[in-house]
């Protein structure tokens, strides 16, 4: 039976999910709604053969006409949307699953929110992360592990995302986001260290993590010339209320059946101006090592520089491409390449089989409380011990003064 999936939302990540939905069957994308009409993405549903793409004139109509909603709304509107479709489903509405797209909420007293409401509508829920899902590092963990049964598991895992900066205008606004480039890549490479450290098997919170160390700065954007770039092409002021473009961190995690100890190093940054975007995912282990960066391709082209006036689209070949022209490195399915097309197969599995997916939002929680640890960690610029009863019970209101909007108090900046 075809799944009639509703999208809520109508930007970048809305568009790439499309793309993705290309590749898996049994789905159709009946209905659309955003604040703004989301034409474009109807007119993209349509081309692709996936839905009739209805757009609704409102989240409770969306949600009568679809089987799973998809949140792909900005992070400061996950409350709104999720409260009308609680009073949707209790007027009727049959909804069966309820997709988050990574993050789950800005803080932890918004994810228990979030949570709360999904629980009291009695549906199943999916937490987007797709890194978690690369078809590359699933391959890897199949692959080695014999290897690591027999000479241990991995100890250091190592994850980072970066690029040149976010599409729109809301990434950089901290207020409306949730902060900077931590909140919106950090719970990538968190997830994805903690994933690839956790045995073969053993369920996703098997690992506890006891403690956070994490330092973060605005490096680039901070300067006049590239402040000046934000306040045109976005009208973010980073001189009033900055956000940082970098961090880098450390996660340590226990593991209770051998009384051992790993680390997850994670970095993210918006200031990688080089081909785009780039994942560098390695881990390493007693006697053997894995390694991922997705701007190997198998695929290179070379355009000159009278040549670049015909390329249409740069983001074609990589996403955020930051040149069109030199040495490109093409990936001519990025939705698969990333995990998209997975994460999506994984859900249709788990609804076909009444199972729950590989991540739900109490994982997409435990993202956030790590996010937020690290946040403090930063701020107060010391190891926050997560076996502390007094500082797990602060994490739940805690928001870090970034994202207050307060982000001069705290941040190291690179002025000029």
């Amino acid at each position: 039976m075809t799944v009639r999936v509703g999208i809520v939302g109508g930007g970048f990540v809305a568009g790439f999910h499309l793309r993705a939905l290309e590749a898996v069957r049994g789905v159709e994308v009946a209905g659309l709604f955003s604040r703004t009409a989301p034409t474009r993405l109807a007119e993209n549903v349509r081309a692709m053969n996936l839905g009739a793409g209805v757009i609704y004139e409102t989240v409770r109509d969306l949600a009568a006409n679809v089987d799973v909603v998809a949140l792909f709304a900005p992070n400061f509107t996950r409350i709104p949307v999720m409260e009308e479709l609680a009073r949707a489903v209790a007027d009727g509405a049959q909804i069966r699953a309820l997709v988050c797209e990574k993050p789950l909420a800005r803080n932890l007293a918004e994810s228990r929110r979030l949570l709360a409401m999904a629980e009291q509508m009695g549906v199943v829920t999916a937490y987007f992360e797709n890194q978690i899902h690369l078809p590359t590092l699933q391959a890897a963990r199949a692959q080695l592990g014999a290897v690591a049964e027999r000479m241990g598991p991995l100890v250091l895992a190592r994850a980072a995302e970066e690029h040149s900066g976010p599409h729109n205008s809301w990434f950089w606004d901290p207020v409306q986001q949730g902060g900077g480039v931590l909140s919106d890549m950090g719970c990538h490479s968190i997830a994805v260290g903690w994933h690839l450290l956790t045995p073969a098997g053993k369920k996703n919170d098997f690992l506890r993590p006891v403690r956070v160390q994490c330092e973060v700065a605005l490096l680039k954007w901070g300067q006049l010339q590239w402040r000046q770039t934000l306040a045109d092409r976005f009208g973010v002021d980073y001189a009033k209320t900055p956000a940082e473009d970098f961090a880098t961190g450390t996660i340590t995690f226990h593991d209770p059946e051998k009384d051992s100890y790993s680390l997850a190093q994670f970095t993210v940054s918006w200031m990688y101006d080089k081909q785009g975007l780039r994942l560098l995912i390695d881990g390493l282990g007693p006697g053997y090592a894995v390694e991922v960066n997705t701007l190997r391709s198998p695929l290179e082209i070379f355009i000159g520089g009278e040549a670049a006036a015909e390329v249409a689209d740069a983001e074609l070949a990589l996403e955020k491409s930051t040149a069109s022209q030199g040495l490109l490195a093409i990936h001519p399915n990025e939705p698969d390449l990333y995990g998209y097309v997975e994460e999506w197969q994984d859900l249709l599995r788990a609804l076909d089989s009444g199972r729950s997916p590989l991540l739900d939002w109490s994982y997409g929680l435990e993202i956030v409380r790590l996010t937020m640890a690290a946040y403090l960690a930063a701020e107060e610029g010391r190891v926050v011990d997560l076996t502390d009863p007094g500082t797990l019970d602060r994490l739940e209101s805690y928001i870090p003064l970034i994202q207050q909007g307060r982000g001069k108090e705290t941040l190291q900046m690179s002025i000029s």
